[in-house]
């Protein structure tokens, strides 16, 4: 898709902070934000789940998937509650992986007192809370997201639509699905273009709690739902159109510093995404890229991660100010216990290009003096 990328040379390794270290290596794991939490929800045959809050910088036990889920390339959503006006708990679904399995968790925090929790007596009387259990309909029979064919390590998933009751699925190896989670059912399955082949890809949804992109009145009312993703050189904008149950598929510009990778670290902010690490079955690399949603363009940083990032999970803190990297995989192919975070204004500040222009209009203002001084 052509080079037509900017380069930058001046973010390095200072610019990533440790933090705490995870309580156990993990790779291919799956994060969740709640509220100052990151809910760290197991990793490459590790079934542990814990929280971390960014203010304390510590990590709390949540509890442990069940003994017959083997987790690899699993996928991890927040089911958004709209009726819901207890914001202390939330809802997780789990699916997927290579042995496919399909959890359900309601979480409420435990870095709460216990007057917080007595505000979810519901589930507290229940004993219902931070463990996962099998998910079911409105009948409590099990719903198992998946069909036998469909092959779900590195599965990656949003949630959308006009109540956001779809879950669109993509995975192995040019497959894109929806599921409708208030009837319980597949309402689409299509195929990427041009057999575009994806396996822990990007991919995010533009419409994110708390960064909707501006829409015209006709595509709020066609309930548009705008999709990215990015994998090797396949690079889409993909906008289902919830009130025809379609797909229209647009190809996006990847430049070709990172065209040979998949299996990184990324987080959507700010209508950009930005991508830590990959890796490209041989190497792995310690590069950022930065991809302008608007412009259409690339930005590539050079040497700037403390170490190569593949295996890892990206994620944004709850004010958008930091993004934390957790886990990975070495050269040896041992999960890590590594987490680290870098402040989101680093990869957003314009400053670097701006000084370039400034010296830029600096030799042409005296490439034309030195001309006029020879002309007269």
């Amino acid at each position: 898709m052509g080079n037509q990328n900017k380069r930058q040379t001046s973010i390095t390794s200072i610019h990533f902070q440790s933090v705490k270290n995870l309580p156990i290596p993990l790779s291919y794991s799956q994060c969740v934000l709640h509220k100052h939490e990151i809910l760290v929800c197991g990793g490459y045959y590790q079934r542990g789940c814990y929280s971390y809050h960014t203010r304390k910088n510590k990590y709390k036990f949540i509890c442990e998937y069940p003994s017959d889920v083997v987790l690899w390339g699993h996928c991890v959503v927040d089911l958004i509650d709209n009726n819901s006006k207890d914001s202390n708990e939330i809802t997780l679904l789990s699916f997927g992986g290579w042995t496919k399995h399909t959890l359900v968790m309601k979480y409420v925090s435990v870095w709460s007192n216990s007057s917080e929790i007595n505000k979810s007596q519901k589930l507290k009387e229940s004993n219902n809370y931070n463990k996962w259990a099998p998910f079911t309909d409105n009948h409590n029979n099990p719903i198992h997201i998946g069909r036998n064919g469909d092959h779900y390590s590195g599965v990656r998933a949003v949630i959308g639509g006009s109540n956001n009751h779809l879950l669109f699925i993509t995975y192995l190896k040019d497959n894109i699905s929806v599921f409708d989670l208030n009837t319980f059912q597949f309402i689409k399955h299509d195929t990427l273009p041009d057999h575009n082949y994806i396996y822990l890809h990007c991919f995010v949804s533009r419409s994110k709690k708390g960064q909707e992109i501006r829409k015209t009145n006709e595509e709020k009312n066609k309930n548009n739902n705008e999709m990215l993703l990015f994998c090797w050189k396949t690079g889409l904008s993909i906008k289902y159109d919830e009130d025809n149950n379609n797909f229209q598929f647009r190809q996006l510009l990847v430049c070709d510093d990172i065209a040979p990778f998949n299996d990184y670290a990324y987080v959507y902010i700010n209508d950009v995404i930005l991508i830590f690490g990959g890796w490209n079955y041989s190497n792995t690399s310690k590069l950022v890229h930065k991809y302008s949603i608007q412009e259409n363009t690339w930005t590539t940083f050079e040497y700037i991660s403390p170490f190569p990032l593949r295996n890892c999970s990206g994620i944004l803190n709850k004010d958008n100010t930091h993004i934390h990297i957790i886990g990975g995989i070495n050269d040896k192919n041992m999960s890590l216990p590594t987490h680290i975070k870098t402040k989101v204004a680093i990869w957003s500040d314009n400053s670097h290009s701006v000084i370039f222009i400034l010296i830029y209009l600096f030799f042409v203002i005296k490439y034309k003096q030195i001309l006029s001084q020879r002309t007269n």
